[in-house]
């Protein structure tokens, strides 16, 4: 049972405050100024919510959204959401006419998706009266990361037949972006030199794209030479750190905005050498009080956090998870505090209550707070609160 019981409190939920996501795109958004802002909320903001998480960025600040993929897109397209949507990562045959006909902008990484998005601008064209419809799009070219995006070689054919499209009318080169790979300063610096490579190459051909974007939240906060027409906000906007040299959210001025919590399910006192949760890796050295949180790897707690220092907030003071996390449970050691059935466990959230960061579940697991946050399973109900909260679960 995931909702309130007799108390009025959840077994377990995610509360994701929007407010503090407005205000982290207010912060980020005077900073990068007169950059405009790219919120990115693919993977359904990053396990924020993406229609409540587009919204409360619009408020904030932001002026346009970005997805990973068009099934992303369309999801804010039917919630009313008329802002424009750039998706970037396509399959081998994309519906781009559904897309077209959606006003939803294409980021394209190749000369046959180039190809298909003319096609599908002009079968939308021919259904009806929409005779100007256009394909708009964002050609991406690869810089260094190797993944999506036109090869530098393959670069000046590309944008040749961009712009014979767009004075066929067809498309709308609206922008051109990339992507950095966040290695280091110097393989930034090259990977910016390739960038306005490109952009020079597109020039010559005519085009005059409106929005030149390549940075995320590190580079845009980092760096003023990579911020160019926009900014691609991602991490950011969910109140967490994109640095590995330790630099915290709250050095950014930046607020969490997800909580993780749940409630104590049980409550066992031990003796000296008793074994907690599967293979027993961990025994009680002295008599103390376990804690039992309804929360496990099925809801996108890390297995492997097990063992490692991992803590929660419990009863006002940090205490340590012991034993094996289990699929839908894990241990707590509270030592000979009192604590109850029903108290509060928070496994992560804003630090200036105490909680755990997501960021430091990252380090506790070695991974990112990108994955910590994103990984939250849908048995977890997400509760939005603030002035654009939605009563969902």
């Amino acid at each position: 049972m995931n909702g309130p019981d007799s108390t009025g409190l959840p077994f377990r939920e995610a509360v994701v405050d929007l407010d503090a996501l407005t205000g982290n795109v207010r912060t980020i958004a005077a900073r990068v100024a007169p950059a405009e802002v790219i919120a990115v909320v693919k993977a359904d903001a990053y396990g924020h919510g993406a229609v409540a998480a587009a919204r409360a960025a619009l408020a904030g600040g932001a002026s346009r959204l970005g997805v990973a993929d068009l099934a992303e897109a369309h999801e804010l397209r039917a919630a009313g959401i008329d802002v424009p949507v750039l998706a970037w990562l396509h399959g081998p045959e994309p519906d781009f006419a559904r897309a077209v006909a959606d006003d939803i902008e294409l980021g394209i990484s190749s000369r046959s998706q180039l190809e298909r998005a003319a096609s599908a601008a002009t079968a939308v064209a021919d259904r009806g009266p929409a005779a100007s419809t256009r394909a708009r799009v964002h050609l991406k070219i690869d810089t260094g990361l190797s993944r999506n995006g036109v090869p530098e070689s393959e670069w000046a054919e590309v944008v040749a037949r961009a712009a014979e499209l767009e004075r066929g009318g067809l498309v709308d080169v609206v922008g051109v972006f990339s992507h950095f790979a966040n290695t280091s300063r110097e393989v930034d610096a090259a990977q910016l030199a390739a960038f306005d490579r490109a952009l020079a190459v597109a020039r010559e051909a005519g085009l005059t794209p409106v929005i030149r974007h390549i940075a995320s939240t590190e580079q845009a906060l980092r760096d003023p030479s990579a911020r160019y027409d926009a900014v691609r906000i991602g991490i950011g906007l969910y109140g967490l750190t994109p640095f590995g040299d330790g630099t915290t959210a709250a050095d950014l001025g930046l607020t969490p905005i997800m909580t993780l919590r749940a409630r104590v399910a049980a409550v066992r006192r031990v003796e000296p050498g008793a074994g907690a949760s599967y293979s027993h890796i961990w025994h009680a050295e002295r008599p103390t009080t376990l804690a039992l949180v309804p929360l496990g790897y099925a809801d996108g707690v890390p297995r492997h956090a097990s063992g490692t220092g991992a803590e929660v907030l419990l009863a006002g003071r940090r205490r340590p998870i012991v034993g094996r996390i289990a699929m839908d449970q894990f241990i707590v050691d509270a030592g000979d505090d009192e604590v109850e059935v029903g108290d509060e466990v928070v496994l992560f959230g804003d630090p200036a209550t105490g909680a755990p960061t997501a960021d430091e579940w990252g380090e506790w697991t070695g991974t990112i707070g990108y994955e910590i946050v994103t990984r939250i399973g849908p048995r977890v109900p997400r509760r939005w609160v603030g002035a654009s909260g939605e009563a969902r679960a």
